[in-house]
């Protein structure tokens, strides 16, 4: 891969972006001969998939699973790349379907009777759930779906308030959103086929794979592109903090954030249906907290602990990482409301306010943290968010409508967020990349070209 400056800046292709979406389609378009040069502005790879390495730790600070290996693109490449694995099912925020450890409002252990009665409330309420969701009027949130699945359920006030709590942390966990702020199908996508697995050795090392060969311009900041059939030298014109590009076609796969941010402009301006799908589409508040302890104080037995009640609107699960990192580890998430009311808080403050939840639980057995980390993805102006979910009035096409080929094929959209079947993911940003290759190619291209020996095209190193 090459930093400097590049003697003609002509190509066929420029990829804005060097995530696994854009990786994935230079490294399509190269093997097929192209000349490509993927720009990005981060100096590393990987965009949103972020692997930390310090102090001998390596932690996933982005993307972080798998979810469901079964007939995934991702799972093959990763595999194909010698990329070790560990088994993490997280099981789409549902009540049991690990061993979890449940408290309740007041701080004490349900035993495992009343932890089975509540995992049976939320399965039958999630059964209640997509009846509401399938008549449910355009318009409609996921909030809204959930009191109608309540009220036929009508189950008393504690029992309705537990339920309608957990379905509040799924939208947060899920999506980072607020429940009324997710559109009623925004967890349409909320299913995983088999196994799901992370990553011990971090997952950027897939980005480090896709773009063996590959030109790739690190610190080239895109502030604008200009698509015109009429435009002298090429149909695309790049924007860069260090000149300009000029190619038969750009591929931009920088986040909903950003294209919504102001600070990326697109001449002329997207036309429909890509435009209003972009303006339906919005980019969460999701960050990960990790503790990591000299010992574990934690229910042996778990995977996860979950508290109920009030007490843990912001801080209500945690998962066990120890066997993927080697030392007693906690992960919880800040998502929705409380990320978006800490996000300007140091990680001090964010970690004390954590370890007080910890000790409403484990009292003193909680020992002092010897390591925490904090994402700040929402301050990130490469991201401004974590990823993107479906606003109220939104729909499910929307994801693929983002990516509708602009200018008779002069421009395209790639990203977790261009793809409608399993959007917000790393699968989706593989997909969507290999779909825009085909699109560019105009044939089919089967996955296993991702990681093929052989390499043609003349991609510098």
């Amino acid at each position: 891969m090459s930093d400097s400056a590049h003697a003609a800046n002509r190509v066929d292709t420029v990829v804005v972006g060097a995530g696994v979406a854009g990786l994935t389609a230079a490294r399509l378009l190269a093997r097929a001969g192209q000349r490509v040069a993927v720009l990005e502005a981060r100096d590393r790879l990987g965009g949103r998939t972020w692997t930390e390495r310090e102090g001998g730790r390596i932690t996933d600070l982005g993307a972080s699973w798998i979810h469901g290996i079964e007939d995934s693109p991702v799972a093959e490449a990763a595999g194909a790349f010698g990329m070790r694995t560990v088994e993490f099912t997280v099981g789409s925020f549902q009540p049991d379907s690990r061993p979890i450890a449940y408290y309740d409002p007041a701080g004490r252990r349900l035993s495992d009777e009343a932890a089975a009665r509540f995992a049976a409330d939320i399965h039958a309420v999630d059964d209640e759930l997509a009846r509401a969701i399938a008549g449910a009027a355009p318009g409609s949130s996921y909030g809204d779906a959930v009191e109608r699945a309540l009220a036929e359920l009508a189950w008393d006030a504690d029992r309705t308030e537990r339920a309608r709590e957990f379905l509040r942390h799924r939208s947060e966990e899920q999506y980072g959103v607020w429940i009324d702020e997710l559109d009623a199908h925004g967890l349409d996508d909320d299913a995983v086929d088999g196994d799901e697995v992370v990553f011990p050795e971090g997952y950027d090392r897939l980005a480090t794979h896709l773009a063996e060969g590959l030109d790739v311009r690190l610190r080239h900041t895109v502030h604008g592109v200009r698509w015109s059939r009429e435009a002298e030298g090429g149909g695309v014109a790049v924007f860069t903090d260090r000149g300009e590009w000029i190619a038969d076609r750009a591929v931009v796969t920088v986040p909903v954030g950003v294209l919504k941010s102001g600070d990326f402009a697109i001449e002329p301006p997207l036309p429909e249906p890509v435009a209003g799908a972009l303006d339906r589409l919005e980019m969460n508040a999701f960050e990960k907290v990790f503790l990591r302890f000299p010992e574990r104080f934690w229910p042996e037995g778990v995977y996860a602990f979950r508290r109920q009640g009030e007490a843990a609107r912001w801080w209500h699960s945690w998962y066990d990482l120890t066997e993927l990192h080697g030392e007693p580890t906690l992960l919880t998430f800040a998502a929705g409301p409380c990320a978006q009311a800490i996000r300007d808080w140091s990680d001090d403050q964010v970690i004390d306010s954590v370890l007080a939840a910890l000790h409403e639980l484990h009292g003193d057995r909680v020992p002092d943290p010897v390591h925490g980390q904090v994402t700040h993805w929402q301050l990130d102006p490469l991201a401004l968010g974590s990823y993107a979910y479906m606003t109220v009035g939104s729909s499910t096409r929307d994801h693929d409508l983002l990516a509708t080929p602009v200018g008779d094929g002069l421009l395209h959209l790639a990203g977790e967020a261009t793809w409608t079947e399993d959007p917000a993911t790393v699968t989706a940003a593989l997909m969507s990349g290999h779909r825009v290759a085909e699109r560019i190619l105009d044939r089919t291209i089967p996955f296993a070209e991702l990681w093929a020996t052989e390499q043609s095209g003349d991609g510098a190193a």
